[in-house]
């Protein structure tokens, strides 16, 4: 494990770079040892304060690429279903920003203090490991009934889900003027 600074070729500042070694044994069959191959992960950043092996863990334990990008395939985001550049680029973007919204949706939600704030807790960290689909078939696409009375809309839920109380403490912080 090593650091250094590095500053990209655009930018104004300085980041930290972590590069980490590993080690890959190569065998064949009969588990002799062919030659050693080395693979580099380079982790840049601007925390100065944790030490290279707390950054390491910590980019470990927050990151799953391989999940986003394999859910991002699978909503065809890296699909390119028109002939131009400009439009693929906008038909990624808008399948990416639906994709965020799921966090978005998860961190706006997180439970106050309170009698039932742990099992709310879990909640939201299930709804923010939730894969893509899961999450549409669970908090977008509910069967809804519309009823217009005289002066209000009521929307009846017709199914019940699981996700349903995350799902009414969504719509009540949605109800609530925004802090600015």
């Amino acid at each position: 494990m090593a650091e250094t600074t590095y500053r990209p070729a655009a930018c104004r500042n300085d980041y930290r770079l972590v590069i980490v070694r590993k080690r890959l044994e190569v065998r064949d069959r009969d588990q002799l040892e062919f030659f050693a191959d080395y693979r580099y992960f380079l982790f840049l950043t601007n925390d100065r304060d944790s030490t290279p092996e707390e950054i390491v863990f910590s980019a470990n334990d927050r990151c799953q690429q391989e999940n986003v990008l394999a859910q991002l395939h699978g909503l065809r985001a890296l699909h390119a279903p028109v002939d131009n550049l400009q439009s693929n680029w906008a038909y990624m973007l808008m399948t990416a920003l639906a994709w965020n919204l799921k966090a978005w949706l998860a961190l706006w939600t997180m439970p106050a203090p309170g009698r039932r704030h742990e099992q709310r807790r879990a909640e939201n960290e299930q709804l923010l490991k939730m894969e893509f689909r899961t999450f549409v078939a669970g908090m977008i696409r509910l069967p809804c009934q519309v009823i217009r009375t005289g002066r209000k809309l009521v929307y009846r839920l017709l199914a019940w889900n699981p996700r349903q109380g995350v799902f009414f403490r969504l719509v009540d912080q949605l109800c609530r003027p925004l802090r600015c």
